[in-house]
């Protein structure tokens, strides 16, 4: 079932996607060659904790018998997809990094993810990130009262079909807000005019994911999901409420 966020729960949802994207901004700044992200997850964890919040995705397990995420960030590397374990590896001039944060500020949960260039990359990797940023877009512009959930899924999938790239199958958007994973399950490609109607009060996570070369995945020993051929991919998402007027972005 949808929940409908009250007035007074949005006032706190707000607060949770402000922490989480002041946290996001500065770890974009400190992600340059040569840094590991498993520094990255440390300036993370010191800046939410800082603010009065727990970074959701620390422990989190989100299936009866997978493990308890162990770090306060996804860090996603050129073709892991998502739930990029951090490591020690630095990174590297041409690498593309995908950050996803979750932040529980007062039992408040907002979720957004960025994808970073690291120096000089490619132009195919280049037009990869800004394809996957449009997409998240044109979906937030769908996302009006009175619309369908599948509007939301038929702009992120003509994105893709537009710059030419795939969208990643099985890894989907999501409801948020009194939890990290909520109804509605959100699509990457749909048809208008299906789906539930949005109303307002709804919180959704939407998060188109691209790949330049298959949409097929694979899941990694440590629980990630990469590409399954290898190729490049890109994570956008924002978490956003759903008004009576223009949509609201709570982790701008």
């Amino acid at each position: 079932m949808v929940t409908i966020k009250s007035e007074k729960d949005i006032i706190t949802l707000r607060v949770s996607g402000k922490i989480l994207a002041s946290v996001l901004r500065a770890l974009k700044e400190s992600t340059i060659e040569g840094v590991a992200t498993i520094e990255l997850d440390k300036k993370a964890r010191m800046l939410i904790q800082n603010a009065g919040a727990i970074p959701a995705f620390l422990g989190y397990a989100p299936d009866e018998g997978s493990k308890p995420f162990p770090a306060a960030i996804c860090a996603s590397l050129n073709d892991v997809i998502v739930h990029g374990v951090p490591s020690k590896k630095p990174l590297k001039k041409g690498d593309i990094l995908g950050i996803d944060l979750g932040v529980n500020y007062r039992g408040y949960f907002t979720d957004a993810a960025i994808t970073i260039e690291i120096g000089e990359i490619s132009q195919t990797a280049r037009k990869l990130i800004q394809a996957t940023e449009e997409a998240l877009r044109r979906a937030i512009k769908a996302c009006k009262r009175g619309n369908h959930l599948g509007d939301v899924g038929y702009e992120i999938s003509e994105t893709a079909k537009y710059y030419g790239f795939k969208i990643v199958k099985g890894l989907t958007g999501h409801g948020v807000g009194f939890a990290i994973h909520e109804d509605p399950t959100i699509y990457n490609q749909g048809k208008r005019g299906e789906g539930i109607i949005l109303k307002s009060g709804y919180v959704l996570a939407l998060e188109p994911m691209f790949s330049t070369g298959s949409g097929e995945i694979t899941k990694n020993k440590d629980e990630s999901f990469a590409t399954r051929d290898g190729s490049l991919s890109a994570h956008a998402e924002h978490t956003i409420l759903i008004t009576d007027g223009e949509p609201e972005i709570l982790t701008l």
